[in-house]
């Protein structure tokens, strides 16, 4: 299938050097038009797009990828000296897939201590208290101050790195801890998962499992399990605790089990299923990521490699054919049928900048073995 890979890597950067060009200084947020509204640094997805310059780079050796991405580090470290819009957990979405992606890729000094500032500022928002990393909001906010998030597992890497570089245990056992609490309070017996969970601020007890972008709280909201399939198999690659390990193909199994018959999620594995109910293409994208990282993990003799090799197998293919654009060129996004936000009714099907770069980051992994910047 090698042919096939390279044939929409091709695709793919073409399109990104295309919006680079003619979106100059610009980055993409989320619309419901089949395009993407270009504006100022300051949501959460703009490391997105950042990284996939830097996979064209080290994929295809273009240096007009590498010169674009670095000189968007200015941006990104007056986003942090200017903490606009960083009271989240997505700081590790943010400075992963630009800081560290650059210093990894050229072993810019200045890009490292920016990754440890973005490290230092995550590692901020736990509460001892409670065992956590707050998701959103300032600490003691009364909406949020207790919640934690299952998308939080992806930011994880951001300070398993940070110790790696510094040697303070503090971000190690951060992480490692919020990893666990995670495991313990978001994933279910059945392999299933909450998107969030509430705990009491004062007491730290936990309270009850919610969510903010599935059908209902008690449902699984396909990307949430996405996260979880990816991020504890990452949390496994940094701790090598077994039990991340088996968490990681305990929510593999279920996303796969529950796949409609052309392999690509819808946006909650709860929801009505009519001739009108959203996909989310970008789920099916971060859990390839997620097959492919355990994959290299568990080894040929894994009595799961077999059925996660051909779940991975099947979905790209089907991403590749069904769901991208590589019959469309003058598209602007990777993917089609991303979805953000149905309930709320904001990008219920549309390009989503995180699953053109997970489909690019898996794309490429497949075909070339590149590593990641997790």
């Amino acid at each position: 299938m090698g042919t096939m890979w390279s044939a929409a890597i091709e695709d793919a950067m073409l399109k990104v050097k295309t919006n680079m060009m003619k979106y100059e200084g610009l980055f993409p947020h989320i619309t419901e038009n089949q395009r993407y509204e270009w504006g100022v640094n300051e949501d959460w997805i703009e490391g997105f797009y950042t990284g996939m310059m830097w996979l064209s780079y080290e994929y295809g050796g273009d240096t007009y990828f590498k010169a674009y991405a670095e000189s968007q580090l200015a941006n990104y470290k007056n986003r942090m000296d200017q903490h606009i819009s960083l009271d989240h957990h997505d700081i590790g979405f943010l400075y992963s897939l630009s800081a560290i992606a650059q210093w990894r890729v050229t072993g810019s000094r200045e890009a490292r201590e920016l990754g440890l500032q973005a490290a230092k500022r995550l590692v901020e928002r736990w509460r001892p208290q409670i065992g956590v990393i707050q998701a959103w909001g300032v600490e003691g906010d009364p909406e949020n101050g207790g919640r934690i998030i299952i998308d939080c597992l992806l930011n994880l890497p951001l300070l398993y790195w940070a110790y790696e570089q510094t040697g303070d245990p503090h971000y190690y056992e951060v992480a490692h801890a919020h990893a666990l609490m995670s495991r313990r309070y978001l994933v279910r017996g059945d392999g299933s998962s909450y998107h969030t969970f509430y705990f009491d601020q004062q007491s730290g007890n936990a309270l009850r499992g919610g969510t903010h972008q599935g059908y209902q709280d008690g449902s699984t909201w396909t990307r949430g399990q996405s996260w979880g399939v990816y991020g504890f198999a990452l949390s496994y690659r940094y701790t090598k605790d077994e039990r991340f390990l088996e968490t990681s193909k305990q929510l593999a199994r279920y996303f796969i089990d529950h796949l409609p018959e052309d392999h690509i999620a819808y946006w909650d594995f709860d929801a009505p299923i009519t001739v009108d109910t959203p996909r989310d293409s970008s789920a099916s994208a971060i859990t390839a990521c997620g097959l492919i990282e355990l994959l290299a993990i568990i080894g040929e003799e894994d009595a799961d490699y077999s059925y996660f090799k051909d779940a991975l197998q099947k979905t790209m293919e089907s991403l590749v054919r069904d769901y991208s654009t590589m019959k469309m060129p003058d598209a602007e996004g990777l993917l089609q049928h991303g979805s953000y936000h149905v309930r709320g009714n904001r990008g219920p099907d549309d390009y989503m900048i995180w699953g053109d770069y997970y489909y690019m980051e898996a794309l490429i992994r497949m075909e070339k073995g590149l590593h990641t910047y997790w």
